[in-house]
């Protein structure tokens, strides 16, 4: 027989990250750009007791234990008290998607049964259009003071600051079984109604210690990370949860996501860590290159969502001196669960074969296991050649969708929907989505690598593939882009160019020159809506 341990059992809480943070690194810096108004700067003791009073003041209003409160809100200050009250007070925190189509938003919120919504003013036009259709919704709460909330048109609409005012900073949290439910993100670009990922405090707190290891984010006291990646966006990427493990200074961009607002935050509060999509990326650089700017802090970028171009990775690493990791994670993931880096081999290597190894996802981190298979489940090999379905296991990985009766995996693993490779090293590497890979005359053609190798001419500052029918091959590669402002490039020339790149018969049939493309709330590339408008068949 086994022999029982003699250890303590403790529960992982969201509400021991909170008071962690504040007992050890009280003083800490948190700096959020706001929707209204000046930077506003506090510190983790000062988030620590307003959490409180926002705990004590939803208890006040009569919300319980698995209640849900919602959020439709941006990176900042008072959100990030929310995640802290309400997940602490045993309640389930549902950051909901702004992005979404209205009729999506109040799917979420019904099906997540909000009885309270905490939104930012931004959103007021939105709350006004879906707020009478959430009749379970008892109060609509701004995340404002009294001067900068908006009056809506047949809503009682509340203002943070008043709920909070007048409630005590102290408060007992519950001390919960850690397998309760903490918070819910609802899956975004899939066709049909969302589906609902409800995490637990143990994946939480697991996932956002993980992060901080030095070959994941590699956050510390030492550290400032701007967390561009939405906080309605798979708790952004637990970036708020991990800070306040290590005691690493928060910055909050606020609504401002354009490149120029995002490089003058990080230069003024000296950030040296940030995570976002390759999109968010792109229009950075673009801004420093334009404006002949040069960082003098940031030291590392973490990106994830979708694959980021060699060219950007190229940049980034070799023009601006700023490291690139490169994850995979996904909403069923609570967050990162593969990270490449570089080893102490792999610096010593030429600049290109360090950007081939970057622009991979990576490896695991320590708690999750990966595997691909084929069509008919066979696990295939790890030879970096193999392609298969990315299944995906592990401490902080969903089970089963939100109020679903049937499990989601399949012989105890979690079937993404990504087509990957794995080396022998256990590198793996994201080659398309199974929606998105393209089948043409019995052949698959990448949708990602030809993206990436479209943006990898000087002139194209986008570019989206997808597939159309046609009547003899079954499906052939449309390519879209987006030019850089004020560069000219027309359709030979870009084939032209992806034919020294990539095999002649992925070259695409065709070319559509846009202004941009559609983007959702997560920086992500929206296909299914160049589908709808372009996926007829080709001639």
């Amino acid at each position: 027989m086994p022999q029982a341990g003699l250890m303590m059992n403790r529960p992982l809480l969201i509400s021991g990250i909170l008071e962690h943070g504040a007992a050890q690194f009280g003083d800490q810096e948190i700096v959020s750009r706001e929707t209204h108004g000046p930077l506003h700067r506090y510190n983790y003791a000062d988030a620590a007791k307003r959490a409180r009073q926002l705990a004590n003041a939803l208890a006040h209003m009569g919300l319980k234990v698995g209640s849900a409160v919602g959020s439709i809100a941006w990176n900042n200050h008072r959100h990030l008290e929310a995640y802290y009250a309400v997940s602490g007070s045993g309640m389930v925190m549902h950051t909901c998607n702004p992005r979404l189509h209205p009729q999506q938003l109040i799917y979420v919120i019904n099906h997540a049964e909000d009885e309270v919504v905490l939104f930012d003013a931004t959103f007021a036009p939105l709350v006004k259009g879906i707020a009478a259709h959430c009749p379970q919704v008892r109060a609509w709460v701004c995340l404002a003071d009294a001067a900068n909330t908006p009056t809506i048109e047949g809503v009682n609409v509340m203002n943070y600051e008043d709920l909070i005012t007048g409630h005590s900073d102290s408060f007992d949290w519950p001390e919960l079984d850690d397998q309760t439910g903490a918070a819910l993100c609802y899956t975004s670009g899939t066709t049909g109604n969302p589906k609902g990922v409800l995490y637990t405090h143990r994946a939480i707190v697991l996932d956002a210690t993980t992060a901080c290891l030095p070959d994941v984010l590699g956050f510390s006291t030492q550290e400032t990370v701007l967390p561009v990646v939405p906080m309605f966006h798979i708790n952004a990427w637990c970036i708020p949860y991990a800070a306040l493990v290590a005691g690493t200074k928060l910055v909050f961009p606020g609504p401002k996501l354009d490149g120029a607002s995002l490089f003058e935050l990080m230069e003024a509060e000296q950030v040296t860590i940030s995570a976002g999509v390759p999109t968010i990326w792109m229009g950075l650089i673009q801004h420093a290159e334009q404006n002949n700017l040069r960082f003098s802090s940031m030291k590392r970028t973490c990106v994830g969502g979708s694959a980021m171009p060699m060219a950007l990775i190229a940049k980034f690493m070799d023009n601006y001196g700023v490291e690139v990791r490169h994850g995979w994670g996904m909403t069923e993931t609570t967050a990162v669960a593969t990270m490449s880096n570089l080893s102490r081999a792999d610096r010593l290597k030429p600049a290109a074969e360090q950007h081939a190894i970057v622009a991979k996802q990576g490896k695991t981190v320590s708690g999750i296991e990966i595997k691909i298979v084929d069509e008919n489940g066979a696990t295939l090999p790890r030879d970096g050649i193999s392609q298969g379905e990315l299944m995906v296991r592990g401490q902080w990985i969903v089970e089963r969708y939100f109020k679903a009766e049937k499990t989601a995996l399949v012989d105890g693993w979690f079937p993404t929907g990504d087509i990957a490779t794995i080396d022998p090293h256990g590198t793996m590497q994201i080659r398309d989505r199974t929606k998105d890979v393209i089948k043409t005359g019995g052949e698959w053609i990448s949708s990602i690598d030809l993206e990436n190798a479209a943006v990898g001419h000087p002139a194209v500052a986008m570019a989206a593939v997808i597939g159309v029918k046609h009547p003899k091959w079954d499906e052939r590669p449309l390519l879209f882009i987006v030019r850089k402002p004020g560069q000219s490039l027309e359709k030979q020339e870009i084939l032209d160019f992806l034919t020294t790149k990539v095999a002649k018969w992925w070259v695409p049939d065709d070319v559509v020159f846009l202004e941009s493309l559609p983007v959702g709330g997560t920086g992500k590339v929206q296909k299914n809506e160049l589908r709808k408008d372009y996926g007829g068949v080709f001639s």
